[in-house]
């Protein structure tokens, strides 16, 4: 059975970092700066990883690696994101709030004779 397959509640910090191809320093890292990615920890103080939180590691992968986000340009985006009430991920870059989507309308001047 392939490892993708099966599906856990939590994820180690090395499984994310493995699932993601990122260095685990450069997750530990993000904590702290984007306060939306905070993985909880167990009894012994590891980080517990869930599909949530593996999703906003993609989605902040796909900020700074892909579309050229600075970090405070990626942060900026997810707490615009997060003001709009859409979701953290990678689907949200395409989707547009409807006011950016639909053009104001133009007015034509009117042709007098």
């Amino acid at each position: 059975m392939p490892r993708e397959a099966i599906k856990k509640l939590y994820y180690s910090i090395g499984e994310v970092s493995e699932a993601t191809d990122l260095k685990q320093y450069v997750l530990r890292y993000w904590e702290s700066e984007f306060p939306q990615l905070s993985p909880a920890k167990n009894r012994a103080g590891n980080r517990t990883y869930r599909e949530k939180d593996i999703e906003l590691v993609n989605f902040i992968k796909t900020l700074l690696y892909e579309k050229k986000y600075t970090i405070e340009g990626a942060r900026q985006k997810l707490k615009e994101l997060q003001d709009l009430g859409m979701p953290l991920n990678v689907s949200s870059l395409e989707e547009q709030p409807i006011s950016q989507v639909t053009p104001a309308p133009v007015e034509k001047p009117s042709a007098q004779p």
